[in-house]
């Protein structure tokens, strides 16, 4: 690499982050450590309408949680602070304004209504649902007219109306897109915060981004972003647009797949380092055998060539398996830690607290080869730390016993007898 490489994780703080966001943000932070370089995190809070405050700590928690530490951000500070979009406004302003003045956007007037007419429209005539370039041309005197009507605009960028537009994805290779099929888009809104199209452009130029890595359904959008870069004079940063992440149906990840967040499953019981080496393999892989990698080893081996462009599949087997395998490579006092940890959280109220961890030292061995999910603890191990627990015939007995009374009233019985010395 001729320059250092700066990568970015960008979330929307509009809910609690989708395991496939901080895939990409795991990638990201892959990419800046392998080649020594930096990863920074930036708040895009400029959708007003759905900004959840409690996001961000959910973003925040989620990384701290993989263990992916950032070089600038919000809490950190760095170089080219602030690192929220929402204190950042006159940068967007300011290039919106240029891009007028260059002749590649101009204010749009248009009021919802008509804009929702000509949409109904292009649907009666089955064309596709874009802007219609009404306020392209304004003159001079009937911007002011419109203006002085107290109509607060828009700015829209004017995409040239023919020609195509050619970028190579680190990815996907070579893609084009013919103009004549992209809209005049809002690149500011009349509120005065700028949409993504524009304000990631003015970050990732500003802050120096070499790399950036997002989701597949943004390849789309890529040449509306590399004709800003053009108007601006700016050259843009290197694009890979990452596979989507399918559930074991091959359908889109979602709730009915299981939890969709990092955070849920970290209160699941999985550990962070199994959830690090799960993530890494969604759409990346060493080889075509090595499962179980260590931090360091994807670190050392990460590179883009090796993410693949068929979609990643989400099996929670897999991710059963693997947490297993880290659990089982967990030494026993820090195990027994976390699954005294564990039972302090899930057992109910009336049990004492805090757990004996002596005995959660002599218990772990016990089930160390059993369980999967540190939240498998409670009923593997409540019986050691409270007593007011009551069994059922059937819970009591295995299976060989349960339509054999005298069997089972032995076997019982030689229990007893076992039990009574201690």
């Amino acid at each position: 690499m001729t320059e250092p490489v700066r990568t970015r994780y960008a979330p929307s703080p509009t809910g609690i982050p989708h395991v496939g966001n901080i895939r990409t943000a795991l990638f990201d932070w892959l990419l800046a450590r392998h080649f020594g370089g930096q990863f920074i995190l930036r708040i895009e809070d400029t959708d007003r309408q759905r900004y959840d405050p409690r996001a961000v700590d959910a973003i925040m928690e989620s990384l701290r949680w993989l263990g992916l530490d950032w070089d600038e951000g919000p809490d950190v500070g760095g170089p080219h602070a602030p690192y929220v979009e929402s204190e950042r406004l006159d940068m967007y302003k300011a290039a919106a304004g240029d891009l007028i003045a260059r002749g590649h956007a101009y204010r749009c007037y248009c009021s919802p209504e008509r804009l929702e007419q000509v949409r109904a429209e292009q649907q009666r005539r089955k064309e596709p649902p874009k802007y219609d370039r009404h306020c392209r041309d304004l003159s001079d005197a009937e911007a002011r007219e419109r203006a002085e009507l107290g109509t607060k605009p828009v700015v829209r960028f004017k995409t040239p109306l023919a020609d195509v537009t050619r970028f190579h994805d680190e990815i996907r290779g070579e893609i084009e897109f013919d103009n004549a099929t992209l809209d005049d888009f809002i690149i500011l809104k009349s509120d005065g915060y700028p949409t993504y199209h524009l304000a990631h452009i003015v970050d990732d130029h500003d802050m120096r981004i070499t790399h950036v890595l997002r989701g597949d359904e943004w390849v789309s959008s890529a040449p509306r972003h590399l004709l800003i870069y053009q108007a601006l004079g700016w050259t843009p940063p290197k694009i890979a647009h990452l596979p989507i992440i399918l559930g074991p149906d091959k359908s889109k990840l979602s709730k009915r797949h299981g939890a969709t967040s990092a955070l849920e499953y970290r209160d699941r019981g999985y550990l962070p380092d199994a959830m690090f080496n799960f993530l890494g393999l969604l759409g990346w892989s060493l080889d075509d055998k090595t499962v179980v990698i260590s931090r360091e080893e994807f670190v050392r081996n990460f590179d883009l060539s090796r993410v693949v462009r068929n979609p990643a599949i989400f099996d929670v087997e897999k991710l059963d398996w693997l947490n297993g395998v880290y659990i089982r490579e967990t030494p026993d006092d820090r195990l027994a830690e976390l699954l005294a940890e564990r039972l302090e959280q899930d057992l109910p109220a009336s049990a004492p607290r805090p757990i004996d961890r002596d005995i959660a030292r002599k218990a772990t061995p016990l089930v160390k080869e059993r369980i999967k999910r540190l939240d498998e603890a409670v009923a593997m191990m409540d019986f050691f730390f409270w007593d007011e627990l009551h069994y059922s015939r059937e819970e009591l007995l295995a299976k060989a016993f349960r339509d054999e009374p005298a069997k089972a009233s032995e076997a019982l019985r030689r229990v007893l007898d076992a039990l009574e010395p201690l």
